[in-house]
């Protein structure tokens, strides 16, 4: 059989997670407080953004500047949707009547007077173990690999590495080498990703493996090379994978930037935090209406002095300011669609749990990350990153957007559910 060396195109298709596309996910799993400490960095980071001047416009309250900017936001995503249909809220109805409740506005009131005293938001940081233990009832498996997937959980470290062996723990648990295959997969299936890993390289690994499932060169430099990484040593990496050194410092920066070595970091805090709800539920009428708050958010903009710079720059400057314009507008297009997909979430959550928000917390119903996707067309990890960490105000009290969820399923009955089609 002949041999011979031919050089030959093709095109496919993958899935590249740009810095950009990162930080677009990134900005859905910020509550309210976190979102606004990283707009006010954004903007000492990029000169071309800036805050929307309020110059000239009538003195309102801060509960009519919170309201119309939800409304305005809630009609502009209303007539995407339906081409210009008419939103059904008749919004400056729905003020006046807040108005009457709450008082005149003179009075100074905010959108926060109605919650409870401070002391009854008080809540502590979520457990890694706490954390896991949510998404894994929301997942579906037998009853051994749901009983090794805990058992597998509550014996992760800090770090969130599994610090015992299969083995062992079937021992221990009685369960089957294979359920404790299964369930370890599992684990390392669930957010954040590298959680149940064995050591960094496999921390290292599954994480490439979500963020880069075709960059071959990627995974075998965090399987092989780790310590050359380390020493910087990336003429012998290059050497060994046949790639260009300036490749293999790319690949250097990527671990760096794109790749937590130990994801329970964060977790586990025993330091109380104060609530502040991210989003308002109320009934207005017949109709119950919800209000995203953005109190303290700057309402952003691209600065137009900077595209006038354009004209006189140098190519050098030029390169700067288009990278920091485009970066701009990328953040303000991702900021609105993180409040189009918080409000989708949560309009989703009051339809399947709409006996909740009329009678209390004894009409729960059980609910599943799925449902909600379906519902809304995303995948089933955006509406995780959405729930997380963020609190609604509701009639019946404050809660965390995931109660909506786990304290609806029960481990006993959620294995005699059918999986979804």
């Amino acid at each position: 059989m002949a041999l011979d060396l031919r050089l030959d195109t093709k095109m496919s298709q993958s899935l590249v997670m740009t810095p950009r596309l990162q930080q677009a996910i990134k900005l859905l799993q910020l509550n309210n407080m976190e979102m606004i400490q990283h707009v006010n960095e954004a903007m000492l980071e990029n000169p071309t953004l800036e805050v929307a001047s309020t110059e000239g416009a009538e003195a309102l309250s801060d509960l009519d500047i919170a309201t119309q900017k939800h409304a305005d936001a809630a009609e502009n995503e209303t007539n995407e949707q339906q081409n210009g249909a008419a939103e059904s809220i008749d919004w400056e109805k729905f003020l006046e009547t807040m108005q009457d409740r709450r008082g005149p506005s003179s009075l100074g009131g905010t959108i926060h007077d109605d919650l409870p005293p401070i002391e009854t938001n008080l809540t502590y940081g979520e457990s890694l173990a706490e954390h896991l233990l949510w998404q894994l009832h929301m997942q579906w498996c037998n009853e051994e690999e749901r009983k090794a997937s805990e058992a597998i959980i509550q014996n992760l470290d800090e770090r969130g590495y599994f610090a015992s062996t299969l083995a062992e723990l079937a021992e221990t648990t009685g369960l089957s080498l294979d359920a404790m295959e299964a369930g370890l997969e599992i684990v390392q299936g669930l957010d954040p990703i590298g959680c149940g890993a064995r050591d960094v390289v496999e921390c290292l690994v599954l994480q490439a493996r979500v963020l880069h499932p075709d960059d071959e060169d990627f995974i075998l430099i965090l399987q092989k090379h780790l310590p050359h990484l380390e020493k910087r040593n990336y003429a012998a990496i290059a050497r060994d994978l046949g790639i260009d050194i300036e490749d293999v410092a790319e690949y250097h920066k990527m671990m760096k930037h794109e790749l937590e070595p130990h994801p329970g970091r964060g977790f586990g805090s025993e330091e109380p935090r104060y609530i502040t709800p991210d989003v308002y539920v109320d009934k207005h009428g017949e109709e119950w209406v919800i209000l995203l708050n953005e109190e303290g958010m700057p309402d952003l903009r691209v600065s137009k002095a900077y595209f006038k710079l354009l004209k006189s720059a140098t190519k050098k400057d030029k390169e700067y300011l288009l990278d920091k314009l485009r970066g701009a507008e990328f953040l303000i297009k991702s900021i609105n669609k993180r409040r189009k997909t918080i409000r989708k979430v949560m309009e989703s959550i009051l339809k399947f749990q709409h006996d909740f928000f009329e009678a209390g917390v004894d009409q729960l119903h059980p609910l599943v990350l799925q449902d909600v996707a379906d519902d809304i067309g995303v995948h089933s990890s955006t509406v995780s990153r959405v729930t997380t960490n963020k609190y609604v105000h509701t009639p019946h009290g404050i809660f965390e957007l995931k109660y909506f969820f786990s304290n609806g399923v029960h481990q006993d009955s959620a294995r005699t559910w059918p999986p979804p089609p």
